[in-house]
């Protein structure tokens, strides 16, 4: 059953913007443009995934439940994949909250891609657009449409940019000339992005949706295992449309229904002629609304299941939740 959008509402008065713990067990913190991470003094990373929402890698506001959908989904795809791929995954003691293994991140994200679209700097679709017939070291034809499905699905990595600055889509060979990641480690990454691609496709099919894209992280723990960190197949970092229109809509020269942060990026270039530069403009609540009820009928259409909301203020609750865990 859809949430009310009155509760949705009544959320954006109380949506998690940043995380504090003043724990004795924490020792170091970092802030990311979604997450707050907490190390703690035996090794574990706390995640607490927030309510910030970004585009355009600039950090524009909240949206309502949006932590806690994106930690529910990733804590479901980390489980129905650990066959295919280890993960970091330790413990969620709290809707908004994964316990993971410190690790060591790769220095690129390793994003897969099915279809031509897209409308950021790092979009194939855009550079497309603008003439480029090769992206990431991948032949591309000529005459191909805008969301079209591409020939073969493509890794594309980028740079990591640091909070503020924005991410570059480059080639293995670029990537491995700068020294960025070693041959074997890019190789390794390839090969288990590319089984978890397929494994996230199939699993969209059987729910009626395409993974046309996705976005996936990968560290080293202190054995030196190669493992899968941060999220997987969760709106902010895939792009999911829905499968039974999408011909028709493709025919007629139309953008495919998303389930994703897409339409918020699309709602910033459209709407406000924003791509990333300057002052971010603010997000109306309407389009938080929207934006909340996007990010949970993906949660629901993808896992199945039915999101229930935790309403209670997350910042006394986290800190609750996240100290039992510590002192059990």
């Amino acid at each position: 059953m859809a949430i009310a959008d009155d509760v949705i509402r009544a959320q954006l008065r109380t949506t998690l913007d940043r995380t504090t713990l003043d724990l004795p067990e924490i020792v170091s913190r970092y802030e990311g443009k979604v997450r707050d991470n907490f190390t703690t003094r035996d090794g574990r990373r706390i995640i607490c995934v927030s309510d910030r929402i970004s585009a355009f890698d600039v950090v524009l506001g909240t949206i309502p439940f949006k932590g806690q959908v994106l930690n529910e989904m990733a804590q479901y795809w980390f489980d129905e994949t650990r066959r295919v791929a280890a993960s970091h995954v330790l413990a969620v003691p709290d809707p908004n909250v994964m316990v993971a293994r410190e690790c060591t991140p790769l220095r690129a994200e390793f994003i897969m891609r099915a279809y031509l679209t897209g409308v950021t700097s790092t979009s194939v679709w855009v550079a497309y657009q603008k003439g480029a017939r090769e992206f990431c070291g991948h032949a591309l034809p000529d005459g191909m449409r805008k969301n079209e499905r591409l020939p073969r699905t493509i890794l594309t990595p980028s740079t990591k940019a640091e909070k503020g600055d924005h991410d570059e889509s480059v080639s293995r060979e670029e990537l491995l000339r700068r020294g960025a990641v070693t041959a074997a480690d890019f190789d390794a990454a390839a090969a288990m992005v590319e089984k978890l691609f397929a494994f996230g496709q199939q699993r969209a099919r059987e729910r009626g949706l395409i993974l046309v894209d996705t976005k996936y992280e990968l560290g080293k723990t202190p054995e030196g295992e190669l493992v899968v960190i941060d999220e997987i197949h969760t709106p902010d970092s895939s792009r999911y449309w829905y499968a039974d229109d999408y011909e028709a809509r493709l025919a007629r020269g139309e953008d495919p229904r998303g389930l994703d942060k897409e339409y918020v990026r699309s709602w910033l270039a459209t709407e406000r002629g924003y791509r990333g530069d300057g002052p971010a403009p603010v997000l109306p609540d309407d389009v938080r609304v929207e934006a909340a009820r996007r990010y949970i009928a993906t949660f629901e259409l993808v896992t199945g299941r039915t999101f229930t909301p935790d309403t209670n203020e997350p910042t006394a609750r986290i800190r609750k939740n996240v100290e039992r865990y510590l002192r059990s």
